[in-house]
């Protein structure tokens, strides 16, 4: 029988004890005797957030469906579990076993985000591994990192053995049986790490060296072995039809942020958001077989009774066969009673339809996207949409029956101007008109409509067109704010709009790490020594002590943040090769600077470089320019 790592008295003194318990619906327990690899996968933030992501749960079914192999999950303990396991020397451990994650063989760490970087280090340092690589002897896991931001892994490549880059369904046999092939004739842990530095999509940060220009800026790679690539390709599932797909989810016995079954519907976009680093890195766009996510979905619904299902998508819209794949859904799931869900709808009477058969007579808030205030700044970031697409999307909503419209938008994006930044309250004041003069007084729910207009901080990030374009100070940042919430109250209907931005504190050191090099390793540990932890979460987030590591550490922020970089800068990141091209992305960011506009995949092909893995829709017919 199980044992628990934890006793009950220390399970009554944490907030909701379940979040380390394990044995959920769908949970998978093994013999320890009769695997021969043992895996942890983290997700370092706590188990609520983790166990909502997608990628977490594909890996996590497809290892556990191999004989040899046992896959077991972690979530970083939370503030209170923490210092528990502190005080009383408990290391981490997994859901499954319950037993330490220091005995298993691979510890794999997807990071779907830059400020969860002092909780990797929380993670490595509670399950008692080493936190650089280099201090990490025979008997310690390999620690793996996967997931977007280890398309600039520097940052944190001081921490990991290796990384995954790109899609996690294609290496991990590969990857483990040459681990069980090198320990059954007694090879190292570095016999190991060389020979997995040679499988495509494995990167070795402890294998290459920076080399550095006296400005700061990187002149060059140095490999320590001549048999080792030059450069690391993306691994891609082209096939994502006949690839591994979880039809038993676990499901949490806690409410998490996600609690539902996921459908992904597709990979990819077309659209081509000059700021957008996912629509790059998951290029080029492949669908799945709607024969076999009708399947699925009847499958995941049975066998985690959940009652709401998810489309996962960049941009749910684009799916070919959404119309045919919804009225299965409805009929299927209506009979059951069944929430179907639509995020990444774009704003056109096409997704409105498509809400419009979906949503419950009581309409919830409709999310719209517009980015910028202004047509000329749309324009530059590639968005493309119109005001008056816009508007006609806002007053086919408002017919519908929707009364709550969510605005998002960025401030401080590239050749923005005061201009710029009034057109978002402009626009939300037209937003609001537009309820006025399409809904009669006599059908107005509540006699009014909310329009909740929201600002984040434009970041730059690496493989996309702006990984070249200057960042906004915090100072910068704020005027911008100040400015957006002016604007809106000087407008007519100021009453219905509400204004909300993002943390400026936050914004620039997610800056810093998106486009840093391995010089900030530095500071994140010194950082995470000094209690920085959790810090996306606003109430754990010092800003203060993050400034102050900087100093010591002497590492310039403007360095990464506020500079332009010229067109020929190598940056930490240009060894590694996302399908994308570099040249593709510096037209783009030249076409940004005139504003012209680049039309979407299914329009035009842009020759972004993609077409090199054969197949999705690089390979339907149309023009190549």
């Amino acid at each position: 029988m199980r044992k628990l790592a934890l006793s009950d008295d220390i399970l009554m003194q944490v907030e909701k004890p379940a979040r380390y318990i394990g044995n959920e619906v769908n949970s998978v327990v093994k013999d320890k005797e009769q695997v021969a690899i043992r895996f942890a996968m983290c997700f370092p933030d706590v188990y609520e957030i983790g166990m909502s992501h997608l990628g977490i749960q594909i890996i996590y079914s497809m290892l556990n469906e191999w004989d040899d192999v046992w896959c077991e999950r972690v979530y970083s303990p939370w503030v209170d579990m923490d210092k528990i396991m502190r005080k009383n020397h408990i290391p981490l451990f997994g859901l499954e076993s319950q037993e330490p994650v220091k005995t298993m063989d691979f510890l794999g760490i997807t990071i779907q985000y830059e400020m969860c970087y002092t909780n990797i280090l929380q993670v490595l340092d509670l399950a008692q591994i080493p936190l650089y690589a280099k201090d990490r002897g025979e008997e310690v896991p390999i620690v793996i990192g996967g997931g977007p931001c280890t398309y600039n892994p520097e940052p944190i490549a001081d921490f990991f053995d290796l990384f995954y880059i790109g899609e996690g369904e294609t290496q991990y046999r590969r990857l483990f049986d040459w681990y069980i092939e090198n320990r059954d004739r007694g090879g190292t842990r570095r016999d190991f790490l060389r020979g997995a530095a040679k499988i495509p999509g494995i990167y070795v940060p402890q294998f290459y060296e920076e080399i550095y220009n006296e400005d700061g800026t990187i002149k060059g790679r140095k490999k320590l072995y001549d048999d080792i690539p030059d450069t690391i390709l993306k691994e891609i599932v082209m096939d994502v039809t006949n690839a591994h797909y979880p039809s038993k989810p676990v499901v949490p016995f806690i409410k998490v942020t996600q609690d539902r079954v996921v459908l992904e519907i597709q990979r990819g976009c077309i659209r081509g958001c000059r700021f957008c680093q996912a629509g790059q890195l998951y290029r080029p766009v492949r669908e799945r077989n709607v024969d076999k996510l009708k399947e699925y979905a009847v499958q995941m619904l049975r066998n985690t009774g959940h009652e709401e299902i998810s489309l996962s998508s960049l941009s749910s819209s684009d799916y070919s066969r959404l119309d045919e794949l919804l009225d299965f859904l409805i009929e299927d799931c209506g009979q059951r009673h069944i929430n179907i869900s639509l995020p990444s709808l774009r704003i056109d009477a096409f997704s409105l339809d498509v809400m419009s058969k979906v949503q419950d007579v009581k309409k919830s808030s409709l999310t719209f996207a517009p980015e910028a205030g202004s047509q000329r700044l749309r324009d530059v970031i590639n968005k493309g949409l119109t005001e008056e697409v816009i508007l006609k999307g806002a007053a086919l909503a408002f017919e519908g029956g929707w009364t709550r419209v969510k605005l998002y938008f960025m401030l401080g994006l590239p050749t923005e101007t005061e201009e710029d930044i009034k057109g978002i309250g402009d626009l939300s004041n037209k937003i609001a008109a537009t309820f006025f003069d399409t809904v009669p007084k006599d059908k107005r729910v509540n006699g009014k409509v909310q329009i909740v207009t929201s600002t984040s901080f434009f970041i730059p990030k690496p493989f996309t067109a702006f990984q070249w374009a200057p960042m906004c100070t915090k100072e910068e940042f704020l005027e911008k704010a100040y400015q957006t919430k002016r604007g809106i109250m000087e407008q007519l209907n100021q009453k219905s709009i509400k204004y909300n931005w993002h943390e400026a504190d936050l914004s620039v050191l997610e800056g810093v790490f998106a486009r840093g090099d391995r010089k900030i390793a530095e500071v994140i540990l010194e950082a995470y020594k000094r209690g920085c932890l959790f810090d996306s979460w606003s109430e754990y987030f010092h800003n203060d002590v993050w400034m102050e590591c900087f100093e010591n550490c002497g590492v310039d922020i403007g360095f990464y943040t506020t500079r332009e970089r010229s067109d020929d800068e190598i940056f930490p990141w240009d060894f590694l090769d996302c399908g994308v091209t570099k040249e593709f992305l510096l037209r783009e960011w030249k076409k940004a600077k005139t504003e012209t506009v680049s039309p979407n995949c299914k329009v035009q092909c842009q020759g972004c470089g993609a077409n090199r893995f054969g197949g999705g829709i690089c390979y339907e017919s149309r023009q190549i320019t």
